[in-house]
């Protein structure tokens, strides 16, 4: 990968800032932003409404770009992509479309998102479920023996994330996969921190569903993308309906429509789909195993320098094998919003706290406050991860 080449495709980066906030979002590139200018100056118009010319290439634009995404990440067909608002709003469409039954169980774990999370605390409350939470060692790795125990014939769902956005530990999702549909039991899997940064393909996974978010992988905010695996898109419920999700309807009754259209009531986010697209497209050009690479090179660069610190604690794995894009840590003494600050003043851009994941801060790091995280990208460097790392260094010897 030609980093300086890609780098030219971020006009915010000629600022002078190092941004190492990319779990919390990605920056967007040139290409992706004109793809968007295009739709409004050339072919403004609503998708699916119309038989005019500006209509007709707005859908085959806005189909288009369902078709990259489910090539992307291996899909059987362009109609088992389900586009949304985000990663969150997938996986609330799942918990509340499922017909659940009053006494199955969800089985989730400790490394997840709230997103992941309270979503099924909520449908346990509003369903009659049972959740049981599946703790990884404090390096956040599993024991797939956690989850034959964990995972019996009532559990309905097993939701998991792929990467850890607070440890970047990677989750072996394909063995819980085996052991969640030996019981038969739906996967739910949060890619949010995987699609942008690893190749990914659903059908190897073994996922049922696979949810991730536009905004972390080079695209824009307000799209995200929901995989509904064939076999399970007909028993799942809209999380709306209205206009363009029917087939027919009565004076007293309905149709839904095939999928997508029966997921994605009223007009969608038609430019930020097409920009989807473009950013799949630009990811590709790059090469997914390349970009794993990259990732994987820099962050731990950040994660080997930050643990020869003294007063420096950095979590998650120790063998790169096992993590890849996300450094967490804390400098003793300090407040991780401190450090955030202060890593400011130096044009460094990382995220503080608890990252949108209480439990894991709480009870397997026990940090409360949470932590300072430096997440990498395709655009940064070695020499970004040392001044990082430099920085922290200054940080520690001015304490």
């Amino acid at each position: 990968m030609d980093v300086e080449k890609i780098r030219g495709d971020f006009p915010i980066l000629r600022t002078g800032i190092t941004y190492l906030d990319n779990a919390a979002s990605s920056l967007t590139p040139e290409q992706v932003l004109e793809k968007m200018l295009e739709y409004y100056h050339g072919y403004r118009a609503n998708v699916e409404r119309g038989v005019h010319r500006l209509s007709q290439r707005a859908s085959e634009e806005y189909e288009e770009a369902h078709r990259k995404v489910a090539d992307f990440i291996g899909a059987e067909s362009w109609r088992n992509i389900v586009f949304t608002r985000n990663t969150s709003e997938s996986i609330n469409l799942v918990a509340w479309g499922l017909p659940w039954r009053r006494g199955e169980k969800i089985v989730t774990t400790l490394l997840e998102h709230h997103s992941n999370y309270i979503v099924w605390l909520r449908a346990a409350r509003r369903f009659g479920l049972e959740v049981e939470v599946v703790r990884p060692n404090r390096e956040g790795l599993f024991n797939l023996s956690d989850f034959e125990q964990a995972i019996d014939d009532r559990t309905r769902l097993v939701a998991v994330t792929r990467v850890s956005n607070v440890l970047g530990v990677i989750v072996p999702v394909e063995g819980i996969a085996e052991i969640a549909h030996e019981h038969g039991s739906l996967l739910l899997v949060d890619g949010a921190q995987a699609v942008p940064h690893m190749e990914t393909d659903v059908r190897k996974l073994g996922c049922d569903f696979l949810a991730f978010s536009g905004h972390k992988m080079l695209g824009p905010t307000g799209i995200g993308v929901l995989y509904i695996a064939p076999t399970v898109q007909e028993e799942l419920e809209p999380l709306c309906i209205g206009g363009g999700t029917i087939r027919d309807v009565g004076l007293e009754d309905y149709e839904l429509g095939e999928s997508p259209e029966r997921f994605e009531a009223g007009t969608p986010a038609i430019a930020e789909a097409i920009g989807l697209g473009a950013a799949v497209e630009y990811l590709e050009a790059l090469g997914m195993r390349e970009v794993e690479e990259h990732d994987r090179r820099i962050s731990w660069a950040i994660r080997e320098g930050l643990m020869e610190l003294e007063k420096v604690e950095v979590y998650g794995p120790k063998d790169p094998e096992h993590g890849m894009s996300v450094v967490s840590f804390n400098v003793e003494g300090l407040n991780p919003h401190e450090v955030a600050l202060a890593l400011d003043a130096a044009n460094i851009m990382v995220r503080s706290g608890h990252h949108c994941a209480l439990p894991l801060v709480k009870h397997l790091l026990n940090r409360p406050q949470g932590t300072v995280r430096a997440s990498t990208y395709i655009y940064n460097t070695l020499d970004e991860a040392e001044k990082l790392v430099e920085t922290v260094r200054e940080i520690v010897k001015g304490l």
